[in-house]
């Protein structure tokens, strides 16, 4: 599954916080207390995201989208399954 995903790295907390409009359509937004450096900030992102879902960070991968605040993340995983996850959890959002 690909997820379009929207970082705000060096933020006061972690985790994923809601959804919100891009030029490429909608992403979740993720906050992350990591830099931006040397790919921290990356590594930072899965893990929030593996969390989230109940997944092993070993199955979340930034896949485009390295160096930008709007990444293209993969989630490795029966597909069916982890649509109705996102799908429950995002309408849990504000």
């Amino acid at each position: 599954m690909r997820l379009l995903v929207r970082t705000r790295p060096q933020s006061s907390r972690e985790g994923v916080e809601g959804v919100v409009e891009t030029a490429q359509g909608p992403a979740l937004a993720v906050r992350v207390r990591a830099a931006a450096q040397k790919g921290k900030a990356n590594r930072a992102v899965e893990t929030a995201l593996a969390n989230w879902l109940g997944v092993p960070k070993s199955s979340v991968a930034v896949t485009a989208g390295g160096k930008s605040r709007l990444k293209t993340v993969v989630v490795a995983g029966p597909s069916a399954h982890l649509v109705a996850v996102v799908e429950m959890r995002a309408a849990r959002l504000p």
